[in-house]
Order: C-alpha cells, then structure tokens, then sequence
C-alpha cells in the first residue's frame, strides 16, 4: 500500500479520544466569551468585527495558498454582501469570489453539507479563472491529481488522492459522514479537524482543495458552537504555513490521525484566542476616537486611521516619525509637532530615544 485511501480501512479514521477532553472544554470554554463579549458590544461594533474576520480570513487563506489578494476590494465586496454600506469599490474576480464565499458560509453555516454547497464555494473561489475543466463540479481529469513540492526539475511527489473515477462516490460517503458527525455531536475540534483531513485527502477538485477544506472545518466549528463567527483559522495557520503543511504531510501516512488532530486542535484554541483579542481591539477603537474626537487636526486622524488599519500587529517595529511624515505627507518639523501633542494627550505611547523613537496605541497588551 502506497497511498492511505488504498489501506483497506480506509475511511475508518481512529484517534485516541482521551487527548481532546480538556482540548473540547477549552474550545467551548473560549466559544462562550466570545458569544458574552459579543452581547456587550454595539451592533456597529459586531459589523465592523464580522467584516475585519471575513476579510482577513479571505487573505489568508488565499496567501497559504499563495495568492496575494487586495484588502480594501475584499473588504469593500464583504461589506456589500452583508448589506453594510460600502465604498463603491469595484472588486476583482477573485476578490469578490472570496469574499462570496466567506459571506455564504456565515448565513449558512447551519445547515447541512450538500455537494451543491460544495460546487457553489468552487464557482465562487474560481471566479474569473479560464484555466480549469471543471469549475462548480469535481475534477474529471484522467491525469493522477498529485500534491507535489520541491523545485521543478527535482519535484518530490506527497500525495497522490484517490483517481478522478473515483471522487464522486468518495464525496457520498465524505458528506454523509460530515452530516451524521454533526447530528451525533462528535467533538467539535475532532469533527472539524478530521474533515478538513479527509476533504483534504480525497482532493476532490481540481484547485482550491485548500480553501474549501478549511472553510468545512469553520463550518463544523461554528456548528458545534451554535454560532456563526468565524474563528479565523485561517489567519492563524498562514502565520506558520510550513508546518501546517507538514502536519498534513505526516498525516498522509496512516489513519490512525491523533497527531494531526493534537496540532489541528492548537490552531483551533489559538485562533480563539485571536478572535478574543480582536474583539477587544474594536472596542478600543471606537471608544479612542469617541475619546479623540474634535481633539485631533486632519494629518492626525489620517495617521490613527491607518494605525488602526493595521489591525492588531501594528506597524511592524512601532510608528517612527518617517512613517508619519509618509502618510500625513507633510513636514518633519509638523511631524515632530503633531506627535509630541498626540502623546500628551494620551493618543499615543512614544518608546526609545532620537531615531529608535517609535509610537503605538495604548492598548494594554
């Protein structure tokens, strides 16, 4: 046997259940101060968290597979299909495909799986290409689907998924057991850890194999935590893609996939905890510009707005007087000025001495 879908087991996963008491309670645990701290934030809040998720969860997604897509179009696409108002920016295919996406996946995030869901997230992440057989439908090329690395003239060959004959009848059997995993209440981090492997396994389209799996597993995340936020996965595997990848590449080798879930269920409580931080992070931002308010001249809010932009990492480094005089393109002496009035009056924290002088939010943490 080379291939683990020609173990004559297969698709009889096993894993050590013992390992994901603690691991579940923690998962639910976090779920629920993510639900309280939602309730005590304002709707506007919510909306501006919701679009920050989306959006980011779109990009990364894209750049583990490395496809670098523009922020603001996918933002601007993930605001029109909530129905929040929107900067009349035009959005490009894949932007607007992705941003589809992530949007589908919230309104329906309860209902069961289908192959119509499936073929649908497809069209939508494929939006524009011209390259593929198939779009909105399984892969039906006779050509072996393989997960390659290395460099091209000495590719190492993975993986190899099951043939394209084959995929139909692999997917009944993948989506009843996502539904019936669901119904019997399966752990939540064990449910959506193992179908993002076996999806993965089975590749059943021709791109963006990727992408779909991972938004399955925020589907079976939010539907074991009864709530539709995402909980920004995504963002949290691109910060270290290499090993992700490689946990997908050991867990190539049997179905006995313990070691996969133990990594799976980490990126799961850590991208809680980001969720966690982010929601902290808009109520910062809305009550320091209700704090700021009138107090701030045009070259000031511009900076703070960007600042904000940043998300939570920030400027890399800090906010040095270059960057202010960049963005609010004006004169050192003003950015000597401007900066020195924002930290009197508390808008900002200013660290290190002459050129290592940088400046950030003051946020606790």
């Amino acid at each position: 046997m080379k291939w683990i879908w020609q173990s004559p087991d297969w698709p009889q996963f096993t894993y050590d259940a013992a390992k994901f008491s603690l691991l579940e309670r923690e998962f639910h645990r976090n779920a629920g101060v993510i639900v309280g701290s939602l309730a005590a934030i304002s709707d506007a809040e919510v909306d501006e968290l919701r679009v920050t998720l989306l959006s980011n969860e779109a990009l990364d997604t894209s750049k583990i597979e490395g496809e670098v897509l523009d922020r603001d179009s996918v933002q601007s696409s993930i605001r029109k299909q909530l129905g929040l108002q929107t900067d009349g920016r035009r959005a490009g295919p894949k932007e607007a495909g992705v941003a589809q996406m992530m949007v589908d996946v919230v309104k329906s995030y309860a209902e069961p799986l289908t192959p119509e869901r499936l073929f649908l997230w497809h069209k939508m992440i494929m939006n524009g290409r011209t390259d593929l057989e198939t779009i909105g439908g399984y892969r039906t090329h006779t050509d072996p689907m393989q997960i390659v690395s290395g460099r091209l003239d000495r590719a190492y060959v993975f993986y190899e998924a099951p043939a394209s004959s084959c995929v139909e009848s692999e997917m009944i059997g993948y989506i009843e057991w996502f539904n019936q995993a669901a119904e019997a209440q399966m752990p939540t981090i064990v449910h959506a850890g193992m179908a993002h492997l076996y999806f993965e396994l089975i590749h059943p389209f021709e791109d963006g194999n990727g992408r779909i799996g991972r938004i399955i597993a925020e589907k079976a995340l939010a539907m074991g935590a009864r709530q539709s936020l995402i909980t920004s996965l995504s963002t949290t595997i691109e910060r270290d893609k290499k090993a992700y990848y490689q946990a997908l590449e050991r867990a190539n080798l049997s179905l006995e996939c313990t070691e996969w879930l133990v990594y799976f269920s980490q990126k799961i409580l850590e991208a809680q905890i980001y969720v966690q931080k982010m929601i902290r992070f808009i109520v910062f931002k809305a009550r320091y510009f209700d704090r700021y308010r009138g107090q701030f001249n045009d070259r000031q809010l511009k900076v703070a707005l960007r600042l904000f932009g940043e998300g939570l990492d920030g400027f890399k480094g800090g906010l040095s007087a270059d960057n202010y005089t960049r963005i609010a393109k004006t004169s050192r002496a003003t950015t000597t000025r401007d900066l020195a009035e924002m930290v009197e009056m508390g808008a900002l924290k200013k660290e290190g001495k002459l050129r290592y002088t940088r400046y950030y939010l003051p946020m606790e943490g």
